[in-house]
């Protein structure tokens, strides 16, 4: 009978000889929980499971810290407080000044920094609003804690004699440890059930092999919830050295970029990347609502060219960017990373290189998502390689984009050039993706054949508002070239779900098995290439070969071959294969959607 009183006492013994460290640091996690809430997103509320969890997380810490020697257990005790309490304030410093935690680019942002960058960071930052913000709660936790400690410390050592004499009998000890221990049992037990589907999420996000398996496990149903600062510490360093494993495989595949020869047959190139198009809501589609009136004037005026059968690689911009810069092409044995990318080739063949984004800049709030599709275009040497002019800032609305063009443009014209845009379109946040107070043309009332709320309507409508803004934006652009030889290629990242056939949806299902359907809404992408006057007259072969093979299948991955064949860059990297505009592409090969599924197998069979 003591034998098993003693054995279910030492359940409860982690918690006893820990406690002070078990209270604080609960404390301080669940804290952070319930303070750290992304306020700006519909609906965000704390981690529901963020109590039961946390005592789980302890327990175990609390369990393993009894199985070391007393002495060194002060020390392992005391430096997993300083750790934790550390991270936290990072935490939480990043949420009151960014509005948001602890990401993988904050993290690679402050790799990046300079010790004079850092000093101006601090001295512009830290300061009496530090202790009077929500990063005060926790220097008052981490103040208790140390002066519980030391009062704890005295008064035991005060009262060591007086606590011997007064000891309970042991057999009363025995029994209240013992029923103490029981309930620490089971109340582990039943957090560990509770919590175990969010313990698998993690443990499947922290093992996978690359940022793209990690940026797809977030778009899965019940992917793992970060809900402490340690892990989103933890989580952001392990993006990071995936993001430097990938870079370093780049940075071996520039010395593999050569160039024989170019003949420089297109003199300016233009590459527009959009962003989340569903092609059926542009006019050169068919859709019956005026979206992109400028671009149908101008493929009625037959300077631009609707390609009818082109889909993206992947429904998530971080991997079709990665394929589309990279001449990897899907199907092929190696991965993205293990080849030159196709700006860097432009660069040794003798074109100034440009690219504007109005996505891909590194920021303190950034989402995996855009960390995983940026970091290889964000890192600084890679960057130098792949690009001659960069812009440097962020804008609300696409417009901003022009700006920074004209800014560009005012310096050294080339004779020979790459620009590359890449806009924010219709990502996302449909009815901040254009000025709705002087922008927006469609309201829910245009849309009486929808059964679909008033509410969802109104998104209904603000998809096809910014639709019709990109549709100006992207003008303004040509209108930019029309007095150049120019050729100007306009691809979106991916399509887009927007309420389309029945479905009460919109966004992307990343998860959903992929059939015909989705694949229509979600990778069948509108793709057209325009040219000036100039062009058409003095390339009449290129023009006409573009009008004849319009109608042939295509995926953008095999995008930089194409741009190889418009420059005229000889190398034996080019593919006459891959080029669709070349007589001997391959009309046969199969289009993998998600690196998986044959589109045009699905094609065949709807």
């Amino acid at each position: 009978m003591k034998r098993l009183l003693q054995i279910l006492g030492w359940l409860w013994r982690p918690l006893r000889v820990n406690a002070t460290f078990f209270v604080f640091m609960f404390a301080l996690g669940y804290l952070c929980t319930q303070t750290e809430i992304r306020l700006h997103l519909r609906g965000a509320k704390p981690y529901e499971l963020s109590a039961v969890e946390l005592f789980f997380d302890l327990y175990i810490v609390c369990f393993l810290l009894t199985l070391i020697p007393k002495k060194v257990r002060l020390w392992v005790r005391l430096l997993l407080a300083v750790i934790l309490y550390v991270v936290a304030l990072i935490d939480m410093f990043c949420y009151v000044h960014f509005e948001s935690t602890l990401t993988p680019t904050m993290l690679m942002l402050y790799f990046e920094t300079t010790g004079r960058e850092a000093s101006e960071f601090l001295n512009s930052y830290v300061g009496w609003d530090l202790f009077t913000s929500k990063t005060g709660w926790i220097f008052l936790i981490a103040f208790l804690h140390i002066t519980w400690a030391v009062c704890s410390a005295w008064w035991k050592r005060r009262n060591q004699r007086s606590r011997r004499s007064l000891r309970l009998k042991e057999t009363v000890a025995l029994r209240s440890q013992a029923i103490l221990g029981i309930l620490a049992l089971g109340l582990f037990i039943y957090c560990a059930i509770q919590c175990l589907p969010n313990k698998q999420a993690m443990v499947r996000l922290m093992t996978k092999a690359n940022l793209g398996e990690v940026e797809h496990e977030l778009t899965t149903k019940g992917c793992a919830n970060l809900y402490l600062p340690i892990h989103r510490m933890v989580f952001s360093l392990y993006a990071n050295h995936l993001a430097s494993q990938q870079i370093t495989q780049l940075m071996k595949a520039t010395e593999l970029a050569q160039v024989d020869s170019c003949d420089f047959r297109s003199p300016q190139i233009v590459l527009i990347i959009g962003e989340s198009y569903n092609r059926y809501r542009s006019q050169l589609y068919g859709y019956d609502k005026p979206t992109t009136p400028r671009q149908l004037q101008r493929m009625q005026d037959s300077t631009l060219v609707a390609f009818t059968d082109v889909v993206a690689p992947w429904n998530l911009t971080s991997f079709v960017f990665k394929h589309v810069f990279s001449l990897h092409a899907i199907g092929e044995e190696g991965d993205w990373c293990d080849v030159p990318m196709f700006p860097e080739v432009f660069r040794k063949a003798g074109y100034h290189v440009t690219f504007i984004t109005n996505q891909f800049l590194p920021k303190a709030g950034e989402a995996v998502y855009d960390f995983s599709g940026g970091f290889f275009l964000n890192h600084p040497e890679l960057s130098e390689q792949l690009f001659d002019t960069r812009n440097t800032t962020l804008h609300r609305y696409d417009e901003g984009v022009l700006k920074d063009y004209d800014d560009i443009a005012k310096g050294k014209q080339y004779d020979h050039q790459l620009t590359i845009f890449h806009l924010m379109g219709q990502h996302v946040d449909y009815r901040g993706r254009f000025p709705v107070k002087t922008r927006r043309k469609f309201t829910a009332a245009d849309y009486p054949d929808k059964n679909l709320s008033e509410k969802r309507l109104q998104i209904n409508a603000d998809y096809d508002n910014a639709v019709l803004y990109n549709d100006s934006i992207v003008d303004e652009i040509l209108r930019r070239y029309e007095q150049k030889s120019a050729i100007v290629i306009y691809m979106p990242d991916h399509g887009e779900e927007c309420f389309n056939g029945t479905l009460d949806f919109y966004g992307r299902m990343h998860s959903a098995t992929i059939d015909y359907r989705l694949a229509r809404e979600e990778f069948e992408i509108p793709f057209w290439i325009w040219a000036s006057e100039e062009y058409r007259q003095t390339h009449p072969y290129g023009w006409e070969a573009i009008k004849r093979y319009s109608h042939r299948p295509y995926m953008t991955d095999l995008l930089p071959h194409t741009l190889m064949f418009l420059a005229g860059i000889h190398t034996k990297d080019y593919r006459a294969a891959y080029d669709v505009l070349n007589s001997l592409y391959n009309e046969k090969r199969p289009r993998l959607l998600k690196n998986s599924v044959d589109y045009n197998k699905l094609k065949n069979e709807k």
